[in-house]
């Protein structure tokens, strides 16, 4: 394993902060600004985003571009220090046309679409005409156990039906966003197995019976692309809008988590190394009691803390992600699981340090950390809550266990007091 930083990736660093420090920051408060009037900045965004295209940082993410597609087809592991950069500002991911969850849309649609799905679908998306969203959370089953999804989807001949409640729904309010894959029970009658009940449809945003009925809060805070309510109600689709066979939805909706999950949690890093950096400067410039906050122990010790943890996390996240250019999602499914629960409690803590640091500026819209705050607390739900990645971490420890049983004993033995009788009395 070489975690170094190849001559290509070090120049697409530079791009990216150059773009960022250059483009995104100064239009940064012009965003702000459409965001709190509860608008989306589209005069912000979309010169932007035609800037990254002409300088080709575009479509970073996906290694699996095809000669005629727009990108820069880099892996996982070489994409992963350019998503930390653009988690230093939270829109800038847009801008270069590697948003969540249309990430994740783009990967599933490019392994498994049709050629009419990917014309209608992939094409625009790929081109950043367009934007979407993943629908499976519910608001009235525990979501983190997909299987327990209960939004229906029936075969009426040439058609699916779909009936159901969905909620948190990233990206569902932006204003782009013109497609739903949509997750939903379509095999309970027949008596399919628990994971193979599942199918996925795509579902246009403008199909009738299809209500956005509410942009959700997070932690009192609204993002301005939503995370939302979605009502099914009679929606009602065409066969052809199935992805991937009926009944592998499960299957599917997995594949996309991998390097989904890299991306989210070195954005993560990414915001909490911008946190370590204003944590710091704040505490040699504040004063109490005579002294700067940085002469403090205290400060001095979640200033190290916040360190050293970000770059153990970020060593860990780059693993996974050579893991899965090395030997695949499926191989990666622990990393995955481990990186998902060390950024987001990685997050809450180094945000929380810096807000004590900045005293009570530290809640309010004056810094980003408040935000960030709020979106890391909001991590240790999204794609899984922690619970569920400690139980498969442990599951896994204890499998290792039993495939391995008795292979501790000599450890055990050698430590033992010796006999009476070996010792001659």
């Amino acid at each position: 394993m070489d975690f170094a930083h190849s001559p290509r990736v070090t120049q697409l660093q530079t791009q990216v902060r150059r773009f960022l420090d250059d483009l995104v920051l100064p239009a940064n408060a012009q965003w702000q600004r459409y965001a709190a009037a509860g608008a989306y900045p589209l005069d912000v965004v979309e010169p932007l985003k035609r800037q990254a295209q002409s300088l080709g940082l575009w479509n970073l993410f996906l290694p699996r571009l095809r000669e005629q597609e727009p990108g820069t087809r880099l892996t996982n592991l070489e994409y992963a220090p350019l998503a930390e950069i653009m988690g230093r500002v939270a829109w800038s991911s847009e801008v270069f046309n590697c948003s969540a969850p249309d990430t994740g849309n783009i990967e599933l649609l490019h392994r498994f679409a049709s050629h009419a799905q990917t014309e209608r679908w992939l094409a625009p998306l790929l081109a950043g005409e367009i934007r979407s969203c993943f629908a499976m959370s519910e608001p009235d089953v525990a979501s983190s156990d997909a299987t327990n999804i209960a939004t229906r989807i029936v075969r009426e001949r040439d058609a699916y039906v779909v009936n159901g409640r969905k909620w948190f729904i990233t990206g569902a309010a932006h204003p782009n966003c013109r497609l739903a894959v949509v997750m939903g029970c379509s095999g309970e009658a027949s008596g399919a197995k628990a994971h193979a009940r599942h199918t996925l449809l795509l579902v246009p945003m403008d199909t009738p019976g299809l209500t956005l009925v509410r942009n959700v809060p997070v932690m009192q805070q609204q993002a301005i692309d939503g995370h939302c309510e979605l009502l099914f109600q009679n929606v009602r689709v065409p066969v052809a809008n199935r992805l991937g066979d009926e009944g592998a939805g499960f299957a599917l909706a997995q594949a996309r988590l991998g390097p989904g999950r890299v991306h989210h949690c070195m954005r993560s890093i990414g915001q909490c190394e911008l946190a370590l950096e204003l944590m710091s400067a704040r505490a040699l410039e504040r004063r109490a009691f005579g002294h700067a906050l940085g002469d403090f122990a205290n400060v001095q010790d979640w200033i190290a803390h916040s360190r050293v943890e970000i770059d153990q996390a970020r060593l860990l996240v780059l693993h996974a992600a050579w893991r899965i250019d090395t030997q695949g999602a499926t191989a990666a499914r622990i990393d995955v699981s481990a990186i998902k629960l060390v950024a987001a409690q990685l997050q809450t803590r180094v945000l929380d340090r810096a807000m004590q640091v900045f005293g009570a500026m530290g809640l309010t819209p004056d810094t980003p950390l408040a935000q960030l705050w709020s979106w890391g607390r909001a991590m240790r739900f999204l794609d899984g809550p922690d619970e569920v990645h400690l139980r498969t971490i442990a599951r896994a420890e204890l499998a290792r266990a039993r495939a391995e049983a008795g292979s501790t004993s000599p450890y055990l033995q050698r430590w033992m007091p010796p006999h009476p009788d070996d010792l001659g009395t």
